[in-house]
């Protein structure tokens, strides 16, 4: 279930409250005249199943409350009540499955924004995974893989292509871009610097890797995985399930390749080089495309559950 608690001018809380009361789906509302100070209005809460959030918010934003007023949502973790129960059993599909677009397009907008933290982050992921392939250490690799925060904007790209936000996309664009750019010139600087040290030497790198060498190797099966992670990816976004993005994180190849590749660079093997920088492409292509998709069909099954739901209140 999820609680609203909204802020509603004066003349639209009855347009508000007869929304609510005729939703699918919703509960527990609650109306406090004259409640708000700033800005000035009254409040109304109600608890509204998973499923049918999205339309709630929709027909919001519709009413333009979050223009004229506020509209807050809160993911709750218990409720006992005989009401929600119904509430939920009556509202379309399965609250797991359901797509809350606001809260995707909010909580990626966050997540792909260009920042010190975002390029500090993939930096250091990018220089632990240099590490790994240059020790051919799978156990490094998978710590820079769940340390990278790649997919954010990966996400926000494919977000912003169902939803056709073009802001959305530029900045996830320019996130992902300028990002892996600075990490893969600071893991250069860094390559350079062991390599002075008599940490990293050329030999280590020409060397056989069973662990880590298909890192510069792409082949269709690379695609393969990155598409099966691109829509798992989106899954553990859009249903809440977070605890598949952990598997996300180690299943593709984008930091590692990055930091490859700015390894390779910093010894001039240019082979491997461009080698590591066709599987980061690769990976980025196949992620974005299948999320994208993943997106697509998850918007049209949900629009077509709630043309159902519509039709079985009109009989």
């Amino acid at each position: 279930m999820l609680h609203l608690r909204l802020i509603v001018p004066a003349d639209r809380t009855e347009q508000v409250v007869s929304l609510l009361e005729k939703t699918v789906g919703t509960a527990h509302l609650a109306l406090f005249p004259g409640a708000a100070r700033h800005p000035e209005g009254d409040v109304v809460m109600c608890d509204v199943a998973r499923e049918a959030g999205d339309a709630v918010i929709a027909a919001l934003r519709e009413l333009k409350i979050d223009e004229y007023g506020s509209i807050a949502v809160e993911d709750i973790d218990l409720s006992l009540s005989r009401l929600a129960d119904k509430a939920e059993a009556d509202a379309p599909g399965e609250g797991a499955d359901a797509v809350l677009w606001e809260h995707l397009t909010e909580a990626t907008h966050e997540e792909s924004t260009l920042t010190v933290t975002y390029i500090a982050f993939l930096a250091l992921a990018t220089m632990i995974a240099a590490c790994g392939v240059v020790l051919d250490n799978a156990i490094l690799i998978v710590g820079a893989m769940a340390v990278g925060p790649e997919f954010g904007p990966v996400a926000g790209f494919c977000t912003a292509l169902v939803r056709r936000s073009p802001r959305l996309a530029l900045r996830s664009l320019t996130a992902l871009l300028v990002g892996f750019a600075a990490a893969i010139a600071v893991t250069t600087l860094f390559s350079l610097l062991m390599d002075a040290l008599g940490q990293f030497d050329s030999g280590m790198l020409d060397k056989p890797r069973p662990n880590t060498g298909f890192i510069w190797q792409p082949d269709p099966f690379s695609f393969i995985v990155a598409l099966l992670a691109g829509s798992a990816g989106v899954l553990s976004l859009t249903s809440a399930k977070s605890g598949a993005l952990v598997g996300v994180a180690i299943s593709v190849t984008t930091v590692p390749a990055a930091a490859n590749a700015a390894v390779a660079l910093s010894y001039g093997e240019i082979d491997q080089m461009w080698g590591s920088t066709e599987q980061l492409l690769l990976n980025l292509l196949g992620i974005v495309l299948a999320g994208t998709l993943t997106l697509y069909f998850q918007k049209l099954f949900w629009a077509r559950q709630q043309t159902r739901t519509a039709r079985k209140a009109d009989a």
